[in-house]
């Protein structure tokens, strides 16, 4: 047992973390004559270490997901999805979102096809809420933040905000809320295109140059930001606003996070900062989920195809489930840590 454990804590440090990349850095930066004590040494190094870190990870983790996604073109999502019932549809619905690395501005597109297509409204929304917040790439770089009790535990909350989310929305029954123009639209069938490997290969290499065109500027934002917290920002302030010394953090780092426009990849960097200052677990996984969910620009977008009633019901149900999860996070975090 004692072998297994060795063997995944060096997988874990190693491969996931890539403390050796780390350690590689900060002994470049001394050769180049920054010491320890200098702090721009060690914001440059933050930057430095984490930007390649999450560049090499996404890479890896997008051709994989997409890769994986060749096999589930949007006609088939809806057959698969179609064939389900009641809250057995929002479950798969919501693990369907695991295997689409979209932002949440980009999960409305699918969003509005598979409402159009005529699926249910609840089943709709558990896509919409899980696609941007979970899914199997974060699942590996939170893994190589906080471990895989915390990265596990977050995609299964995730996964219930999910169900849960598109459930009540089922129940409440506000097909009246959708835009006419989606409602009475049609839905066009087309002949599932077969791919071969090479094909899908190429189609995986393509979307990983689509994903990080896309992703690369909030990804280079975090982790200047992480930077700056990391070694600008005092530990007693941060620990004074979103530490145990303020029950109300969650609640502020969830509306802080609800303006902001960026993907699991451009929070973590940030979160893995505020961490590492003294934030509560919970603090920071709240503020993650309300970027990747609840972004402005996403709201925005989905204002266009839903009417303010729904779309207030929404944004209310994910605040709350987000604020549920970031206090329970901080209750088991040192079971988890």
């Amino acid at each position: 047992m004692e072998i297994v454990k060795n063997i995944w804590l060096f997988f874990q440090n190693e491969v996931l973390v890539m403390q050796w990349l780390n350690r590689l850095i900060g002994l470049g930066l001394e050769k180049a004559g920054l010491d320890s004590t200098n702090p721009f040494k060690g914001t440059l190094q933050f930057f430095l270490y984490d930007t390649v870190k999450i560049l090499v990870l996404l890479t890896v983790l997008i051709f994989i997901i997409s890769y994986i996604q060749s096999y589930f073109p949007p006609e088939r999502a809806k057959r698969i999805l179609g064939g389900f019932k009641g809250l057995g549809a929002n479950c798969i619905a919501a693990l369907l979102g695991t295997v689409t690395p979209f932002c949440s501005c980009s999960s409305i597109p699918l969003f509005m096809g598979f409402t159009g297509a005529g699926l249910p409204l609840g089943v709709t929304f558990s896509f919409l809420i899980s696609s941007p917040m979970v899914d199997l790439g974060s699942l590996v770089l939170l893994m190589s933040i906080f471990g895989w009790k915390v990265a596990i535990t977050y995609v299964i909350l995730g996964l219930v905000i999910a169900v849960v989310g598109g459930s009540l929305i089922e129940k409440l029954r506000l097909e009246d809320q959708i835009e006419d123009f989606i409602r009475k639209g049609t839905s066009v069938s087309l002949e599932e295109e077969k791919l071969s490997v090479k094909e899908r290969i190429k189609f995986a290499g393509e979307k990983v140059l689509e994903t990080l065109k896309k992703v690369i500027l909030y990804i280079l934002i975090g982790v200047g930001i992480g930077a700056f917290i990391h070694n600008w920002i005092p530990e007693d302030f941060i620990v004074s606003v979103l530490g145990s010394g303020n029950p109300l953090g969650v609640v502020l780092a969830t509306l802080c996070g609800v303006p902001m426009y960026a993907d699991i990849f451009g929070t973590i960097p940030i979160a893995e900062a505020l961490l590492a200052k003294g934030a509560l677990l919970g603090v920071v996984l709240s503020f993650m989920m309300a970027v990747t969910t609840l972004s402005l620009p996403s709201i925005i977008m989905l204002r266009k195809v839903v009417k303010p009633k729904l779309l207030g019901i929404f944004v209310g149900i994910c605040t709350l489930g987000i604020i549920i999860v970031g206090y329970f996070f901080n209750a088991v975090q040192t079971l988890l840590i």
